[in-house]
Order: structure tokens, then sequence, then C-alpha cells
């Protein structure tokens, strides 16, 4: 006999053990054997919580229910009779998908804040696309422009046998700006906006730049754009100091040299004479793949009054940027 539970009343749950032990020495080990004995002898020599026991394993304990009310999930499916090949199918169910949903939270007074769509392929594959909402709404229109935007380029590897979109509520935001602070105008429209750029020209080069952490000059990668204000109380006033415009790519240019330093340097972007110098500062990494990089930069300054960074490696010159 295992002890499954122990009744709410019970004092500590080391006495049930203790008569788990007892009965288990007695020869007791399974819930019809300990049903069998009799309960005033049962009362007599283990007590009133063995009693207790004793009437649940009878059946003749009342426990009342507390009822639990699991979380609504908001969600809608539909698997089609015949495979479907094009777009036009699937965006008519995701509107009355949309539809649905949205009825069912304003019913509510909840807003969507997310969305998931599950499209399933005829080989059983799924392509699962999620879709963060900037300002949490409830506008059919809306959300279904959302939503065609990103399957407007969209190609299934397979015919769709089904798709279902599931929605995330939240209540709808208030929020109090300061004086000097102000929401985006359209949040929903930066987003589509974001969300056709991505279209054509891919999630890798769709977002906010961010510094890597490498000491490869000009290192960075794309991150997912973010409409979230940040804390205003985390700025900090930088002190002021030149920076450095980069130009993307970076400029082949012709170098004269004067006793190995840069003397004339002539590119489409800067010409001119050099009237001093700092450098060369050498600099190189990834050693140990093909992204292996090794160069010699210098600070110039020009005739003309204009201050570069060049740079000179295996293959030539070239010009990183000026400096304001």
């Amino acid at each position: 006999m295992k002890a499954e539970g122990t009744p709410k009343d019970l004092k500590t749950a080391g006495e049930v053990h203790k008569i788990l032990e007892i009965l288990h020495k007695w020869g007791i080990h399974t819930l019809g054997q300990f049903a069998s004995l009799d309960k005033e002898e049962l009362n007599a020599r283990l007590g009133s919580e063995a009693v207790r026991l004793w009437e649940r394993a009878n059946g003749k304990s009342i426990r009342l229910l507390k009822w639990v009310q699991p979380p609504e999930a908001f969600a809608e499916s539909f698997e089609f009779e015949h495979e479907v090949e094009t777009v036009e199918p699937l965006l008519f169910m995701l509107r009355r998908f949309l539809q649905q949903l949205t009825f069912r939270l304003s019913a509510i007074y909840l807003v969507a804040k997310e969305l998931t769509i599950r499209i399933t392929f005829a080989d059983k594959k799924c392509y699962e696309p999620h879709f963060k909402i900037p300002q949490p709404t409830n506008d059919v229109d809306l959300l279904f422009r959302m939503l065609h935007t990103h399957l407007e380029n969209f190609k299934s590897p397979q015919p769709i046998i089904a798709v279902s979109l599931e929605a995330q509520p939240i209540k709808p935001a208030r929020q109090q700006f300061g004086l000097f602070e102000t929401a985006l105008r359209d949040p929903n429209q930066l987003y589509e906006t974001l969300a056709r750029l991505i279209a054509l020209l891919g999630a890798a080069r769709v977002g906010t730049p961010a510094l890597e952490e490498t000491y490869r000059p000009d290192a960075f990668r794309i991150e997912p754009f973010s409409w979230e204000l940040n804390d205003a109380s985390a700025t900090n006033d930088a002190i002021p100091r030149s920076a450095l415009r980069r130009f993307r790519p970076n400029v082949p240019a012709s170098v004269l040299l004067n006793e190995s330093k840069p003397a004339y340097i002539r590119s489409s972007r800067i010409e001119g004479e050099v009237s001093a110098q700092q450098g060369p500062y050498a600099a190189s990494g990834n050693w140990w793949d093909e992204a292996r990089w090794s160069r010699l930069e210098w600070d110039v300054q020009l005739e003309n009054g204009v201050s570069a960074r060049c740079h000179q490696t295996e293959s030539g010159w070239a010009v990183d940027g000026i400096y304001d």
C-alpha cells in the first residue's frame, strides 16, 4: 500500500508514515487489505488518524471539491478538406480566426499582444511565425494587415493541410508619459513598415545595430528592432568627443608613403596631402579560423583640415571614415 496523499486535517505527514510503517509490519501492503480491517480495532491500536485513512480507503469520507477554472486558451484551428496551394484560402481563414478571437477578447476586456500562426504541411512539418504587436489591440483590420504582409512573399515547400492561430491576451495598456516624453504616433504602422522591409530585404538586414564583443573594427550585428522606450533615468551625459563617420563599405585608396608614413591620400571620398598622422596601430584577431584579420590603422589630417582614419592590409589601403 502506497500513500498517494494525506488528508488536510492530519497534524503532520510524519504520523502517516509511522502508521504505514506499522501496517507494513503487519503485512498490509494494499488498499484492499487495509480496507478489510476492522474499524474499531484499528482505532484502538493506531488512533483516529488511522481511522480517517480507513474511511478514505472505503469511500466513506466526504471531501469538498475545489473548483479550479483552467486558463482560457485563445486559439482557433482548421483542417482543410483538400490540400491548399495558394495563399487566398489561408488568408480567408486567418481573417475569420481574428474576428472570433478579438470578439472573445473584447468580451472580457482584453486585447491581443502576440499572435502565433501554425501552418501544417502535407509532409507533417510545421511553420510557426510569431508576431509581437507593438501596441496591443483588437483591431481586426490592423492585425490582418500584419499577417497579410508577412504571408505576401511566403512560399511553402509542400501543400498546406491545416492552419491555426493563437493570441496571447493582455489588459489594455494605459501609460502616462512625462512632460517631455511622447509615444510613437502609430506603433503598429511602424511594425507593418518593418515587416514589409523584412519581407523585401530579409530579417538579417533589418533591425538595430549592436556592437559585438570583439576588437575587430566596425564589428556589429543586427538585432530585432525594439519599439519600447528606454528609461530616461538610464541616460547619461557623455563627454563631447570626435565621432568617426564610417564609410560602409570602406573606400579603396592610393597612398604615397614617405619614410613608411602616409604622405598623400587619393580616394573617391577624400584626397590631399597629409599634414599630420598618428600610427600605425597594429590590430589583428580571429587567427584560428577563416575570419582572421590583420591591419595597420592610421589617423591622418589633410592640409584641407579633413581628419580621417585609414588602414593598410595585405590587399592594400582603404579609408574607414572621417572625423567630425
